[in-house]
């Protein structure tokens, strides 16, 4: 895996796929308190492992993996219709776009690159908080929990969005957690590991590259590494 200071070295492709939460918009906080306060309204303990290990994966399989520790009368429908209700608590933290995302999305959009976003969160979800933070209209496809059959860390969503017309080997991956760097790698694409899985050695094995600011990933379409390789290449 490659450093921050791999940015004079920059990489090549056609196709960059985002993971939404924690990577373009910064929710880690809210998510970690709404599934804290799910687990402790169950009385179920839920410590930092454990809220490490649900980053980056779709709720309905998280709920079907805990599902025992909520009861024998417990059902996942109703776990997630009670998930459901405490996001909308009031006093939970609020969403706000990533440093560096848009200056990073209009710099390779301008370089003519398809970009895409797959997340394990909905739809509905992932296009309210687009357009909220104002990044929607750089994106060609987005690519949501009810698209895919399997969450990550299976390829199945970044393979999806491979369908913008681009081979995977020609695709860049950013994503923050462990299991979408593994979706990333095992659909063949080549994976930036950023915000905290970029600062945390044991989330960023599966990555290729490491970037903390996403301003600085060094990834450039394939025109703008002709004019770099031509010696007219400037950044605007």
């Amino acid at each position: 895996m490659s450093a921050q200071g791999d940015a004079g070295i920059p990489v090549t492709a056609k196709a960059a796929l985002f993971d939404l939460d924690g990577t373009l918009i910064d929710s880690e906080p809210r998510s970690r308190a709404l599934w804290r306060r799910l687990f402790a309204g169950h009385g179920i303990d839920c410590g930092e492992d454990v809220l490490d290990g649900l980053s980056g994966r779709r709720s309905r399989e998280v709920i079907e993996e805990h599902l025992a520790r909520f009861g024998r009368h417990a059902t996942a429908d109703r776990v997630r219709e009670e998930l459901s209700a405490l996001n909308g608590a009031p006093d939970l933290p609020p969403v706000r776009l990533v440093p560096g995302a848009d200056r990073l999305l209009r710099l390779l959009r301008r370089d003519g690159m398809a970009l895409a976003v797959v997340t394990s969160g909905g739809r509905r979800y992932a296009e309210d908080h687009l357009t909220r933070c104002g990044i929607a209209g750089h994106f060609s496809t987005v690519v949501s929990a009810e698209d895919v059959t399997h969450g990550k860390p299976d390829p199945e969503g970044y393979l999806l969005a491979c369908l913008l017309g681009v081979a995977p080997g020609d695709a860049v991956v950013f994503e923050d957690s462990a299991a979408g760097l593994q979706a990333g790698r095992r659909a063949g694409a080549r994976c930036f590991a950023v915000g905290r899985a970029a600062r945390t050695p044991a989330l960023c094995r599966p990555a290729d590259h490491a970037v903390e600011d996403l301003a600085l990933a060094p990834v450039v379409g394939r025109a703008e590494a002709g004019r770099r390789r031509a010696g007219t290449g400037a950044e605007g």
